[in-house]
């Protein structure tokens, strides 16, 4: 049996975490030895800092939004299940992966509308459902940094926000989001490789 057999039994409810992530055993067993090294004190959870141990989300201009969505509103921590359950977005989408599903069967975590949903909350700063002017500045300002002046910036966002805000609110809906992002391939953009 050996080592996957044994990490595999010491994932909490493994079964269920299969069905609602789609990751196979082997891929928990995987993420649940980085969740483990990343619990340095063995606490059974991580916090905001031992998240921002993992090198690719301090390099990113939205790891901090990032890690947020580890934590539900009003938590501090996020235990194993939890912390699958996020990465699941970014689990690339296979072949099998769209056949057709039964309808009452929960939508994939990696299927193109939760991926977006997922992207849409990094923008969505307030949580009131609609990305502002402000909001999409802010988040643009953290993508590009320093590289263009404040005018430009403003003028991208004017822009973005004129280019999605069909209804002319001065805002993005997500159903506007998903519209204006119909021609990305959101599947395979927001993927991480190894979480297969």
């Amino acid at each position: 049996m050996g080592i996957r057999s044994s990490h595999a039994e010491a994932i909490p409810d493994v079964d269920t975490l299969r069905r609602e992530t789609g990751f196979s055993q082997a891929s928990l067993a995987r993420l649940y030895q980085r969740f483990r090294a990343l619990d340095k004190n063995k606490k059974g959870y991580l916090c905001r800092v031992d998240l921002q141990q993992i090198g690719a989300l301090a390099v990113n201009p939205l790891g901090d939004r990032i890690i947020d969505s580890f934590f539900p509103e009003g938590s501090h921590i996020v235990d194993f299940p939890g912390f699958a359950k996020v990465l699941a977005h970014f689990r690339p989408v296979e072949e099998e992966d769209t056949r057709v599903r039964d309808v009452k069967e929960p939508e994939p975590l990696n299927s193109r509308m939760n991926k977006l949903r997922f992207v849409f909350q990094l923008y969505d700063l307030d949580r009131d459902g609609k990305i502002s002017w402000d909001e999409m500045l802010q988040v643009l300002r953290l993508m590009v940094g320093v590289q263009v002046t404040e005018e430009q910036l403003e003028s991208i966002t004017d822009r973005t926000v004129q280019e999605a805000d069909e209804d002319g609110d001065g805002a993005v809906s997500f159903l506007e989001f998903v519209k204006s992002l119909e021609k990305m391939n959101i599947e395979q953009k927001m993927s991480i490789r190894i979480l297969k």
